[in-house]
């Protein structure tokens, strides 16, 4: 077992959601808003690593408090059902990756700023709860993405990370959490100072065997 724990963000890092959380945004749209303008993927791509307060302040701001929680929780229903069933688009190389993580020793644990359920969504539909031994969210917690990765880390006994996220959201996080930080380019962000970046998820381990001193 490593001794170091490595731990990811979801959106743009494992897989790209996007056009289905559009796709499931705008059944309850239509239903709940009629005439409203439809979301795209590329709305969803712009608000992902925020907060669900936060994505709902950015897409949701003509709303009345009330009447924007409503549709926001349906929305989040609805998506969760869907991809449980329906699940995602991996990033390249994601399975591949995880299993050869893994194999190698690695504990690995998902924390993201979604809504509850949403990560088990992923494990479920994507057949990956055999690589992950926890994961936390903020729609469970309400706590900082830094305070997840912490509490996480804790909880399974460990003292060093690495976290891998694609914006600069999930690099201060993983600053504030004391972990090193992997910048994921091909997701939808940018870091200004990250530990390593990786251009594909193929080359995370060779990226991981530097930061932790395991490269031959």
């Amino acid at each position: 077992m490593k001794d170091t724990m490595l731990l990811f963000d979801l959106d743009g890092t494992l897989w790209d959601s996007s056009g289905e959380v559009a796709y499931t945004w705008n059944q309850v749209l239509q239903k709940e808003m009629p005439g409203t303008r439809l979301l795209t993927a590329a709305d969803i791509r712009s608000v992902m690593g925020k907060t669900m307060d936060e994505i709902a302040d950015v897409l949701f701001p003509g709303l009345d408090q009330e009447k924007r929680d409503f549709v926001f929780d349906e929305c989040m229903l609805f998506e969760n059902n869907y991809l449980h069933e329906h699940g995602a688009v991996f990033m390249n190389a994601v399975p591949e990756v995880l299993n050869e993580l893994k194999a190698s020793g690695y504990s690995m644990a998902v924390v993201s700023n979604c809504q509850s359920n949403y990560i088990p969504s992923f494990l479920h539909s994507m057949k990956t709860e055999e690589y992950f031994c926890d994961y936390e969210e903020w729609g469970r917690t309400g706590l900082s993405k830094a305070e997840n990765i912490r509490l996480v880390m804790q909880r399974n006994g460990f003292e060093k990370g690495i976290y891998i996220g694609d914006t600069q959201k999930d690099g201060d996080a993983s600053r504030a959490a004391g972990t090193l930080f992997i910048h994921a380019a091909y997701g939808f962000g940018t870091d200004n100072a990250p530990d390593a970046v990786i251009n594909d998820f193929s080359e995370l381990p060779d990226a991981v065997a530097r930061l932790t001193g395991d490269a031959e």
